[in-house]
């Protein structure tokens, strides 16, 4: 079966209420080419051989419509996900709890290598009705019968391909053996060796294959770069990028159609002629912004994949994939807005510190690098503007009549009592306070090896101002949705936080972990797009929902945390703020 172009929308595919809910939450416009033909024959019940690569949507494509058809009433697996990795099993895992958002008492439970079995069991004991693990601890479970398959109705197998490489087939078949008949299968896998073969023709009954091939080439015109910049610094690394890039018409593709009219907001803010384009536009909408980008009256479309589909307007000289795309294949169409008839272009490309697995995937599939790039320094932006505002007056001395104004200097010299140059120096500065010339360099800017050189030099200085730092810090109470039974440590809210909201360290202060919450003192005034980004984070498979506490809950005192030895009390999990475990006595 092969792919069709003219995917239906994800309200077509008969998925239940509560997962398309989330689906449309989260943004999806359209299915992928692999998730609308393997929705509805999951949804069936029928098995399934898909050959798909790593990114091109399967992980929805599996879990969408098993999730339509769980029973949340009954807390006990149903489905189980083998994955070859800890990294894949705890991205599948998110994914499954993302998706169902809406669905009310549903669990999963990500099993891997690595992690405490202590931990493991009292999770495995609350129950879940999805297992995501790899092979080995889920067989390990399933031995110490602390893992029961039998109300288990599917089983996923994820990139099959890389569990052969990794010596799992005797392990998926000892797991087939232990999951009871009958069950449904789905086997995906990026390409099909006779091993994987013989593994489906065993275990799936009469399944329908589907295979989606990924459109890999790309136009040799066009220059490609990327540059890793953290989420809380994207939209201040683009901006800089739009300054120094000399551009003409230019095309930012999003993932969703929010962010579309998100980012076109905030680059209106920064002065650049931005509008969206996404899939809410009517036809004439649509045709007006592309009329506008064409004559030029526009210099920046943003964009969803679905929303540019037909897009060809010859002025595109810049494609930037502010969020990189999920598969190989959307970044090929992207890119190929540019370039076009043998005309040279270029393609930027944004990646998370997290996204680079993504990054090596589009590179390994189109079989060419994408090279990085370094972001534009403070020096570097500082010195474009200048020499914009040199090349302005030298345009404005040589095209305009001047003579009024020389007049006008002239009386304000006398009757101020101010120089030529004071009122030079001011009137530069009213020009430019939008854009100005002293410009704060950007930390996402920096490379890791040079912090780490930093931070080596000027330890002993920083422990010194440590504390001083964090009297000074104003700061409000959150809660979040983790605590002692979650198995959740200072050290995991700390890391989480920290990285996914850009936060150093002593700027996070006290921490306080109680049975099913715990409470965390952040900074005053956190932007709005970190507090939401912050709730969707995930700590010890849970969300951290964060919310400003409302005051009811009381600290208490440090108590020995279950892992450390008796009289030991746990200690800061991070330099330069409180970490504190605290529990009621019972």
């Amino acid at each position: 079966m092969s792919s069709d172009s003219s995917a239906p929308s994800f309200a077509s595919l008969q998925l239940s209420a509560n997962v398309l809910s989330a689906t449309q939450e989260l943004g999806y416009e359209a299915p992928t080419p692999i998730q609308a033909e393997c929705i509805p024959h999951l949804l069936e019940g029928r098995d399934l051989l898909g050959q798909a690569q790593t990114g091109t949507g399967k992980t929805a494509a599996f879990a969408l419509p098993l999730l339509s058809r769980i029973d949340v009433s009954l807390n006990k697996p149903q489905v189980l996900v083998l994955a070859p990795t800890r990294e894949l099993a705890l991205q599948v895992a998110e994914a499954f709890q993302s998706y169902a958002h809406h669905l009310q008492n549903f669990h999963v439970l990500p099993l891997y290598g690595g992690q405490s079995m202590t931990v493991q069991l009292r999770q495995l004991k609350r129950g879940a009705q999805v297992i995501v693990g790899t092979p080995g601890r889920v067989m390990d479970h399933l031995r110490r019968k602390t893992l029961s398959l039998q109300d288990l109705g599917a089983l996923v197998l994820d990139e099959a391909d890389e569990m052969l490489k990794m010596g799992f087939i005797d392990d998926i078949e000892w797991i087939f053996e232990q999951a009871p008949q009958p069950r449904q299968v789905a086997l995906f896998s990026a390409t099909m060796p006779e091993p994987i073969r013989r593994v489906a023709r065993k275990h799936l009954t009469d399944p329908v294959e589907i295979k989606v091939k990924v459109k890999t080439e790309t136009v040799s015109t066009i220059e490609q770069r990327h540059c890793v910049v953290t989420r809380h610094h994207k939209m201040d690394a683009l901006t800089r990028l739009l300054e120094v890039e000399a551009f003409d018409g230019m095309i930012i593709f999003v993932r969703t159609k929010t962010a579309t009219a998100e980012v076109a907001d905030k680059l209106q803010a920064h002065g650049f002629a931005a509008e969206a384009l996404n899939g809410d536009m009517n036809q004439a909408m649509r045709e007006r912004t592309i009329g506008r980008l064409k004559s030029g009256k526009l210099d920046i479309v943003v964009a969803t994949d679905v929303a540019a589909r037909g897009l060809d307007v010859e002025r595109i000289s810049h494609v930037v994939n502010y969020d990189i795309p999920n598969d190989p294949e959307s970044y090929v169409h992207r890119i190929g807005r540019t370039g076009r008839a043998g005309r040279e272009g270029k393609a930027l490309l944004l990646v998370q510190p997290r996204e680079r697995n993504l990054l090596k995937v589009i590179e390994r599939t189109t079989r060419q690098p994408i090279p990085p790039m370094e972001l534009p320094s403070a020096d570097d932006l500082s010195e474009h503007r200048i020499d914009r505002f040199m090349a302005l007056l030298r345009e404005t001395l040589a095209d305009q009549d001047l003579d009024y104004y020389y007049r006008l200097i002239s009386r304000i010299e006398q009757e101020q009592e101010m120089s030529s140059t004071d009122i030079a120096a001011a009137l530069t500065y009213l020009e430019q306070r939008e854009r100005p010339f002293i410009v704060e360099e950007l930390k996402s800017g920096r490379s890791q090896r040079a912090d780490k050189r930093e931070l080596k030099a000027r330890k002993p200085k920083r422990e010194r101002r440590a504390k001083d730092q964090d009297d000074a810090i104003r700061r409000q109470r959150y809660r979040i949705e983790v605590g002692h039974k979650h198995q959740v440590s200072p050290r995991e809210i700390v890391g989480a936080i920290a990285n996914e909201a850009g936060l150093e360290g002593h700027y996070i202060g006290a921490i306080d972990i109680h049975e099913d919450f715990s409470l965390v003192d952040l900074p005053e005034g956190m932007p709005k797009e970190i507090y939401q980004h912050l709730r969707k984070v995930y700590v010890c498979g849970r969300p951290l929902k964060i919310q400003l506490d409302k005051g009811g809950s009381k600290r208490h005192p440090a108590r020995p945390r279950d892992d450390q030895p008796k009289g030991k009390r746990q200690g800061r999990a991070t330099q330069g703020h409180k970490a504190v475990s605290g529990k009621p006595k019972r």
